[in-house]
């Protein structure tokens, strides 16, 4: 599944924003996510295993408990995809840039 697929649903967003703040423990996320989107457990479970699977999310075993935080390899591709948008936007502004300066000097602006 593509970075922007896991991304683009709204529980898998939560979730990401849940383990952004700190560690948390499955029920935990289970518990947030039940009570904002009303989705069962396995649902939500399903939503962890795409995270997991997408990079996106770590899982560490403490005894019978899974506890997920941030996992920044999933966020490259983003990254990526951002950086080319940026170096487009960036070339654009630093016309824009120019074209003022110029105006300043020449006493139109």
């Amino acid at each position: 599944m593509h970075a922007f697929d896991v991304l683009s649903d709204p529980v898998r967003r939560r979730t990401l924003e849940l383990i952004a703040q700190k560690e948390h423990a499955s029920g935990e996320i289970v518990n947030v996510i039940e009570a904002e989107f009303g989705i069962s457990q396995s649902a939500v479970s399903q939503h962890l295993r795409i995270l997991r699977d997408a990079g996106f999310a770590l899982v560490r075993r403490e005894g019978a408990r899974r506890c997920y935080s941030i996992d920044p390899t999933g966020f490259e591709d983003v990254q990526g995809w951002l950086d080319k948008l940026r170096g487009y936007w960036d070339s654009k502004m630093e016309s824009l840039a120019t074209e003022i300066e110029r105006g300043k000097r020449s006493g139109t602006a």
